[in-house]
C-alpha cells in the first residue's frame, strides 16, 4: 500500500461541514454489513510519540465552536493568542505509523502495536473518510475491513490489526512477513503464500507452526484461520511437495517430532525466543521514547536484543560489577500490568529464579495432557533469564504474552484482568509443564479408620505426591485439615488436601450492618425500616433476634423475613440456621410481623397494582402494573375464609399507610398494661379491588374462598385507582432500602488497621457449606449441609497470600480499599498449624502485587525486595525504582509473598536440587 496524500479541495462552512458529515454517518451506520471499509484518523496525542497532532480532536472543535454562534464571514484566519479554533490543515496520519517496524518488515506500512480506538484514532465509514480526505487532503490512507465475529449478521467489528503471520517456506529456508484476515479461509492464506513465493497452490502444503513445532496440517481449505486458533504473530510453515498431481507426498506427512529447522526438542530448548524476536524489537520501539528520548538510544535497543542473550545462556544470571540483574522492567503492551505484576513476583521468587536459570529441560513433560507440551516453562523461563540478564532495557513480555493468550483465551486481547486469575493459572501451568510424574497412577486414599492425623496426612501427602511432583509443588504446595460435620447424624469426615496459594477474606469488624423494613399485619404501626448489627458469620436467627430486640417484637408474635424481587415475595426466609452470608448487600428484605399460631400457617400475599394507560393502537385501555411491596398475611391451615376476611386483612394492613388517618389510643385490659395503637379512617372514601390470580374480583360476602394448604403465598393483586393511590403514603410502598447501601470506606488510618493474623482466624473459621457445596453423608445417605472447619496442616517454602479484596453481588461489584497490617518480617504462623512439629513457621515477605483504583480501570505494580540487596523498589511496568520499607505496606496490597526463615530455612533447599537427581527419579515412574 502507497502512502499517497491528496490536495484538498475548496472550503466549506463548518456548518456545512458537519451537517454533511452527520448525515453521511447516519446513513452509513444504518446499512452497515460485514465486508464495509472504515477509514482510521489519528484522534489525539499519543503518549509515546513526540508528534502530537490531533486531527479528528481539531476538526470537532473547529466545526462545534463555529456551531456555538461564534460569527463568521467566511474567513478561516487565526490571530495570534485567540482562543478560536482555526480550520484544520490536511489530514495527518503519520503519527498512528510505526516506521521503524515497516523498515524491518515485509509490511510497507505498520501501525504502532498499541493504539486504542477513541483514545489515539476514530473510526470513520467510508464515506466520511472519502467526503473529509476530498475536503482536506492528506494521508496516508489506513482502510480497514469490518469483519464478522459472532453467529448474527450485526455482529461486526473493524479488524484493525489483521493477523501478522511469519511465512517460513520449506525446504528453501525463505521467510516473509504478511498481515491477513482471521476470517480469511485456509485456502485464501495457501494462495497469498504461493504469491509471496511464487509458487503452485497445488503443489503445495501449509501448516499451523506455532512455536515453531508442527501442531497441525491445514488440509481443511474451507476453514477460517480463526477457527483454526491461528495467533497474531505465529509462525506459517510452507512446504512444497513433489506430487505434481497436487496429493500429499512424504514431505508433508513427515513426522511432526522433525522439521527442516531440526528436531522440535532441541530447537525449543535453545531458540525458544527467536519466533518472537522481530515482534519483540517492534514492541520495545513502541515504548521506547517513552523511557529514553534519544532516537540513538532506540536504534541500540534494536540491535542489541533478544539475540545476545540468548547466545549466552548459561551465563544469562550472572553479574557484573556495576551492572546489578533483576532490576529490568517489562513493557505494557497494554492494560498488561496485570501480568507483569504477577510474573515480576515469581520471577523473583528465589528458588524459582535458580531453577530456570539452570538447565531445567530435562524436566519439561512433553506429553503430560494436562500440560501445555512445555511451550509455557519454556517461555516463563526464557523471559526470566532475560529479566535477571545484567540490564536495565526493558523487556517485552509479547512472546509470553502471545503463548499465554493460546493456552489461557480468557487472558487473550489487551483488557484488564485479574493479577491473582493469572497467577492461579500460571503456578498451576508451570507445574503441569514440569511435573516429574510421567505416567500418574490412580490411588484412593483410605479412611481414617481410628488412625492419627499424622498418619493419614501423611498417607494422602504421599498419594499426591505420587501423581504431582514439580518444582511448584516443592516450592508453592501446602496442605490443609479439612473438617466436615454431619449437622443431622454427626457424622466426621476428615481429609488433608493440597493448597497453592490462601485466599483471604477481608473482615476488619466481626459483625454486619442490615438494614429492613418492618410491615405489621394488624395495622398497629405503619410499616417501619430497622438497621441491626449482626454478626457477620451469623445465621437467620441472629438477625430475627435483633430486630425482635428493635421493634420490641411481644412473646405472642413472631417475625417471617421475605426477599422481594419485581414487586413480589421471591423467597421466605424460614430457616433459623441459614447463612447471613447468602443475603447479598443489594438484596431487599421485607419482614412481617405476624401472630403466633398453634396451627400452621398458610400466607396471602397482597400485590399492588397500579393503573396504567396504554395508548397504543390508536386506542386507549387500562392496563395494571405491578407496585410497591407486597403486604402479607396469614390464616392457619384448614380454616374458612370468605371473600370479607380477605377484605378485612387487606383493610387492617392498609390503614396505618393513609395520608389522613385518625389515631387513637386506647388501654388494652390483659395481665400487663400494655398500651396499643389502633388507628381508624373513613371506609367510604376509598374502593379497595381485590383480584385473584385467575383474574376474578373477590367481593365482601360470606362465600368460602379456598387457600391452598400447600401455598407459601396465594397472590391476591390489589388494583389502586390514581385518584386512591394519592390518598396512600406511598413511601412506605415505594422505597425499600437494600440490605446494605454501598458507599465507599473511609480511608483507614494506621491507627486501626485490619490484622494479617484476623483475616486468617476469619479464613479458619468454622462455617456451613454455602448450599451449591452440599456434603453427601455417607450415614444419612444424603446431602447434608454441613459444617466445615479448615486448619493448616503442612506449610510450603513460599507462601502465598490473597486478600479478597473484590467483591462481587448480582448488580455490582466493589473494591475493598481496606488497609490490611501485615508483618513484613516475622509472621510467625506456628499456633495455625494443627500438626504440632518442633520448629517455629516464621516467614519474610520479599514480594507484593499491588492492585491501585477501580474494578474496571485500574492499575498493578509490584513491589519486589532483592535479598542480594536486601533493598526493596517498585516494579511499575518498565520503570524500577527504590522504595522505603515503610512504603511497602498499603491499602492495594493484593497478593503477598512470604519465603520461610529462621530454624526450618535449609528445608528450602528441596525445591532448588540438581536435574540429574529429578530425572533420575522421573525415570522410575
Amino acid at each position: 500500500m502507497e502512502i499517497t496524500e491528496s490536495e484538498p479541495a475548496p472550503e466549506l462552512p463548518a456548518e456545512e461541514e458537519m451537517a454533511l458529515i452527520r448525515d453521511i454517518t447516519a446513513a452509513a451506520e444504518a446499512h452497515a454489513k460485514e465486508g464495509d471499509i472504515f477509514f482510521l484518523i489519528t484522534n489525539r496525542h499519543i503518549c509515546f510519540l513526540v508528534d502530537s497532532n490531533r486531527w479528528w480532536q481539531s476538526w470537532i472543535d473547529y466545526v462545534i465552536h463555529d456551531l456555538a454562534g461564534v460569527p463568521s464571514n467566511g474567513s478561516h484566519h487565526h490571530e495570534f493568542g485567540s482562543n478560536t479554533p482555526r480550520r484544520p490543515g490536511a489530514i495527518d496520519n503519520t503519527n498512528l505509523l510505526d516506521d521503524m517496524a515497516s523498515e524491518v518488515s515485509d509490511i510497507q506500512i505498520e501501525l504502532h502495536d498499541t493504539l486504542v480506538e477513541g483514545r489515539d484514532y476514530i473510526l470513520l465509514p467510508q464515506q466520511v473518510w472519502e467526503k473529509l480526505h476530498s475536503w482536506y487532503g492528506g494521508g496516508p490512507t489506513l482502510p480497514r475491513k469490518a469483519i464478522n465475529t459472532g453467529l448474527s449478521q450485526t455482529d461486526l467489528a473493524i479488524e484493525v490489526y489483521p493477523l501478522r503471520l511469519q511465512l517460513l517456506l520449506m525446504p528453501k529456508g525463505e521467510q516473509a512477513v504478511v498481515r491477513i484476515s482471521k476470517r480469511v479461509t485456509v485456502d485464501e492464506l495457501r494462495k497469498k503464500a504461493c504469491e509471496v513465493f511464487d509458487l503452485v497452490p497445488d503443489e503445495v502444503c501449509i501448516w499451523d507452526y506455532y512455536g515453531r513445532t508442527k501442531h497441525a496440517l491445514m488440509d481443511n481449505l474451507e476453514k477460517t484461520l480463526d477457527d483454526a486458533n491461528i495467533q497474531m504473530d505465529q509462525d506459517i510453515l510452507v512446504e512444497v511437495t513433489t506430487d505434481a498431481n497436487g496429493s500429499l507426498d512424504g514431505a508433508c506427512m513427515s513426522s511432526i517430532q522433525e522439521d527442516y529447522f531440526g528436531s522440535t526438542s532441541t530447537y525449543l530448548m535453545t531458540n525458544a525466543s527467536k519466533s518472537g524476536c522481530l515482534n519483540e524489537n517492534l514492541a520495545s520501539l513502541c515504548y521506547g521514547s517513552r523511557s529514553y528520548s534519544s532516537s540513538l538510544m532506540q536504534s541500540q535497543y534494536l540491535r542489541s536484543s533478544s539475540g545476545d542473550l540468548d547466545n549466552v545462556p548459561g551465563t544469562v544470571g550472572m553479574t557484573t560489577r556495576g551492572s546489578p540483574s533483576g532490576l529490568t522492567g517489562l513493557l505494557n503492551l497494554g492494560n498488561t500490568c496485570f501480568m507483569n505484576s504477577a510474573v515480576q513476583c515469581l520471577v523473583h521468587t528465589p528458588e524459582f529464579a535458580r531453577y530456570f536459570r539452570e538447565d531445567y529441560h530435562c524436566e519439561i513433560n512433553w506429553h503430560n495432557p494436562l500440560g501445555m507440551v512445555g511451550e509455557l516453562a519454556l517461555a516463563f523461563g526464557e523471559l526470566l533469564r532475560k529479566l535477571w540478564a545484567p540490564s536495565r532495557t526493558p523487556v517485552s513480555p509479547r512472546p509470553f504474552k502471545t503463548k499465554l493468550s493460546r493456552f489461557a483465551p480468557q487472558f487473550s486481547g489487551y483488557n484488564q484482568h485479574d493479577s491473582q486469575e493469572l497467577l492461579a493459572f500460571l503456578l498451576d501451568g508451570l507445574h503441569e509443564d514440569l511435573n516429574r510424574v510421567k505416567h500418574r497412577p490412580y490411588l484412593k486414599s483410605k479412611d481414617a479408620e481410628g488412625r492419627s492425623d499424622e498418619e493419614v496426612a501423611d498417607e494422602y501427602w504421599a498419594n499426591h505426591i505420587a501423581r504431582n511432583d514439580s518444582i511448584i509443588v516443592d516450592v508453592c504446595q501446602g496442605q490443609y485439615k479439612s473438617t466436615l460435620v454431619c449437622p443431622v447424624c454427626g457424622k466426621v469426615s476428615v481429609t488433608f488436601d493440597p493448597f497453592m496459594y490462601l485466599s483471604l477474606p477481608l473482615q476488619f469488624a466481626s459483625t454486619r450492618s442490615m438494614t429492613v423494613v418492618v410491615f405489621t399485619c394488624d395495622g398497629s404501626a405503619p410499616p417501619i425500616p430497622y438497621t441491626v448489627s449482626v454478626p457477620k458469620q451469623g445465621r437467620c436467627r441472629d438477625l430475627i433476634q435483633a430486630l425482635s430486640n428493635a421493634c420490641s417484637l411481644r412473646n405472642e408474635e413472631r417475625l417471617l423475613i421475605a426477599e422481594i424481587r419485581s414487586h413480589r415475595i421471591h423467597l421466605i426466609l424460614e430457616d433459623p440456621v441459614l447463612q447471613l452470608s447468602t443475603i447479598k448487600d443489594d438484596d431487599h428484605l421485607a419482614v412481617y410481623r405476624l401472630p403466633r399460631l398453634e396451627k400452621r400457617a398458610s400466607y396471602v400475599q397482597f400485590v399492588h397494582r397500579r393503573e396504567d394507560l396504554d395508548l397504543g393502537n390508536n386506542s386507549s385501555s387500562t392496563s395494571w402494573k405491578p407496585y410497591g411491596v407486597p403486604l402479607l398475611a396469614q390464616i392457619s391451615r384448614n380454616e374458612t375464609v370468605t371473600g370479607s376476611d380477605i377484605h378485612e386483612m387487606a383493610r387492617k394492613m392498609l390503614v396505618p399507610m393513609f395520608r389522613n388517618h385518625v389515631a387513637q389510643h386506647s388501654a388494652v385490659q390483659s395481665s400487663l398494661s400494655t398500651r396499643t395503637q389502633s388507628y381508624h379512617t373513613d371506609s367510604s372514601k376509598f374502593q379497595l379491588q381485590l383480584i385473584d390470580d385467575s383474574n376474578t374480583v373477590i367481593e365482601q360476602t360470606d362465600y368460602a374462598i379456598r387457600v391452598p394448604q400447600s401455598s407459601v403465598a396465594t397472590v391476591i393483586f390489589v388494583n389502586w385507582s390514581k385518584l386512591d393511590l394519592k390518598k396512600l403514603n406511598t413511601n412506605h410502598l415505594e422505597h425499600l432500602p437494600e440490605v446494605f447501601k454501598y458507599a465507599p470506606p473511609a480511608k483507614r488510618t494506621r491507627g486501626e488497621p485490619l490484622s494479617l493474623y484476623a483475616c486468617l482466624d476469619a479464613f479458619l473459621r468454622e462455617e456451613p457449606l454455602v448450599p451449591e457445596e452440599m456434603w453427601y453423608c455417607p450415614r444419612c445417605k444424603e446431602q447434608r449441609q454441613a459444617s466445615k472447619k479448615l486448619d493448616l496442616w503442612r506449610l510450603p517454602e513460599v507462601l502465598v497470600i490473597h486478600l479478597k479484596r473484590f467483591s462481587f453481588s448480582r448488580s455490582t461489584k466493589h473494591k475493598l480499599e481496606t488497609f490490611v497490617n501485615f508483618p513484613i518480617h516475622d509472621l510467625d504462623l506456628t499456633n495455625y498449624i494443627a500438626n504440632k512439629i518442633p520448629q517455629r513457621q516464621t516467614y519474610e515477605l520479599y514480594a507484593v502485587s499491588n492492585h491501585y483504583g477501580s474494578m474496571a480501570s485500574g492499575h498493578y505494580t509490584a513491589y519486589i525486595k532483592l535479598l542480594d540487596e536486601n533493598r526493596w523498589y517498585n516494579f511499575d511496568d518498565s520503570h524500577v525504582s527504590a522504595i522505603n520499607e515503610e512504603e511497602v505496606k498499603s491499602g492495594a496490597a493484593y497478593v503477598l509473598f512470604y519465603r520461610r526463615v529462621g530454624e526450618a530455612d535449609g528445608a528450602a533447599s528441596n525445591g532448588t536440587q540438581s536435574c540429574v537427581k529429578r530425572s533420575r527419579r522421573s525415570s522410575q515412574r
